[in-house]
């Protein structure tokens, strides 16, 4: 390797991340670069996760969703996230497999990290989710669900569950899959104008 410095990505790592995302060999090393300078400890904590998302949504306050998506990157449970964490959340929250993107989903809804999803979690979720919903949009949004609610159970609906079920990862991935609403309903699309 020769010069090569600690800063650099580790050769695993970079063919672990070329394997598991469509970014480059240059965009990886560009992030890793990045990443040093924002975070010379080589983690993030939540705080910092918090401040990154504030930057994508400046109108709104992302703060408890992200707070979530942090949760759901973070698979060692050491509550930060490390560069392949964070490099996969952000493949995953942008582009990514349908399927893999929603497996990421249903970690995020799964707030107890128990392996089902219930109604109360979802309503959770779709609550962080209208925190990043800018105020003139939400005016705009269909009277079946313009409160956190109204999401939460139009979305339950979508997978044919009662209200005390609990929803395993397999049917929470299907029933998304064939319900264009759900589809749209466990995401944020900034409204086009």
């Amino acid at each position: 390797m020769g010069n090569a410095t600690s800063s650099a990505i580790s050769k695993e790592i970079l063919e672990d991340l070329k394997l598991t995302t469509k970014f480059t060999e240059q965009e990886i090393s560009q992030w890793y670069e990045n990443f040093q300078k924002q975070c010379p400890s080589g983690r993030i904590s939540p705080g910092e996760f918090e401040e990154i998302y504030a930057r994508f949504f400046p109108d709104s306050d992302p703060k408890s969703y992200a707070r979530h998506v942090f949760r759901s990157f973070d698979t060692n449970d050491d509550g930060t996230l490390d560069f392949k964490e964070y490099i996969i959340a952000l493949h995953m929250t942008s582009t990514g497999r349908t399927t893999r993107k929603l497996e990421w989903a249903f970690s995020l809804f799964d707030v107890d990290k128990n392996g089902y999803i219930t109604k109360a979690e979802v309503k959770e979720i779709c609550q962080a989710l209208f925190k990043l919903i800018p105020k003139e949009d939400l005016s705009k949004l269909p009277d079946d669900e313009n409160t956190p609610e109204k999401r939460a159970n139009k979305l339950w609906g979508c997978f044919e569950k009662k209200d005390n079920d609990r929803l395993a990862e397999g049917e929470f991935i299907t029933g998304v899959i064939e319900n264009e609403n759900a589809m749209r309903l466990i995401h944020y699309e900034p409204i086009k104008h």
